[in-house]
């Protein structure tokens, strides 16, 4: 049986033998930073990018990768080739790239970091569905970590507030997608991604100081100025997404999931609305498919 290929510190190695050590301060005390593409038939989507954002955390958390940005981006580009003879039909990729500073004792000892390549099947079947019904978003008391303690633009692998976020979601609704607040109470993000409301034709988002600065939230923006559609990037409280026209939420997977209630309340308009299938059109239009259709042939 055939495997997909990982890569592992300098080796292009199957699936089966993808391992670091157990003593790797990724999994000690998280001491890691990530990011994560996807591919549309074979190619990453705006791999530059999310390597310049990655190479920004690596740069403030102080580990260095021992490859540069360049050769980082190589390797992910000749992993992507290696693993395309086994994705399936109208099928693709996530991609994740995973830094940690290694199997040291000590952030003063001298680095010999960890550098993993992974990639897998988009699940498509996992939220197909929801750009026709519209996702359920629940907003749990979990709040999201506050910039005076981590900076939101850094993107590391301790996330467990999120996780006890997911949670809190998933215990009112099995199939709900949390978006935590802020410590001021403001909407934040997604678990994974960040969260748009449209309301009197504006598209509207949490300013980049207190989320994550997703390249698909900066995808959506870029692609609302080019339909000429209103946006703006300012506080957003739950009074703002109860009343919202429509929303969706933003991933690298799935790009802009339409949503359709706000912890059991329905939307003005029915998903998916008007603004988000521009936006949605839009983004197909810029990758050369059509991202609904792509995921609901996994279903149908």
């Amino acid at each position: 049986m055939q495997e997909l290929v990982q890569y592992v510190n300098g080796e292009f190695v199957p699936d089966s033998e993808a391992k670091v050590s157990v003593w790797d301060r990724a999994l000690s005390v998280g001491d890691a930073v990530f990011d994560t593409e996807r591919t549309f038939g074979g190619k990453v989507f705006r791999l530059r990018e999310h390597l310049e954002r990655l190479y920004r955390t690596l740069h403030m958390v102080r580990i260095d990768p021992g490859m540069s940005i360049d050769e980082m981006q190589e390797v992910t580009e000749e992993l992507a080739r290696r693993n395309d003879r086994m994705r399936e039909p109208n099928g693709d990729y996530s991609v994740t790239q995973m830094i940690s500073r290694g199997s040291v004792n000590s952030v003063l000892e001298p680095e010999q970091a960890t550098v993993v390549i992974r990639m897998r099947p988009i699940p498509f079947t996992s939220y197909a569905r929801y750009y026709d019904e519209g996702a359920h978003v629940v907003i749990p008391t979990t709040r999201r970590d506050p910039v005076q303690a981590l900076d939101a633009r850094l993107k590391t692998i301790s996330r467990m507030n999120l996780v006890m976020a997911e949670i809190e979601a998933k215990q009112v609704d099995p199939d709900a997608y949390p978006v935590l607040l802020d410590i001021d109470g403001n909407l934040s993000e997604n678990i994974g991604g960040n969260f748009f409301v449209v309301t009197n034709g504006v598209v509207r988002t949490a300013p980049a100081r207190n989320v994550l600065a997703g390249v698909s939230r900066m995808t959506v923006l870029e692609l609302a100025g080019d339909l000429e559609i209103p946006t703006a990037e300012e506080p957003l409280t739950p009074y703002d997404a109860y009343n919202a026209d429509e929303a969706f939420l933003t991933t690298t997977s799935y790009c802009a999931l339409p949503v359709g209630k706000i912890n059991g309340n329905p939307l003005q308009n029915e998903p998916p609305g008007p603004i988000t299938k521009q936006i949605l059109a839009a983004w197909s239009e810029r990758v050369g498919m059509d991202i609904v259709d792509q995921a609901m042939s996994h279903v149908n």
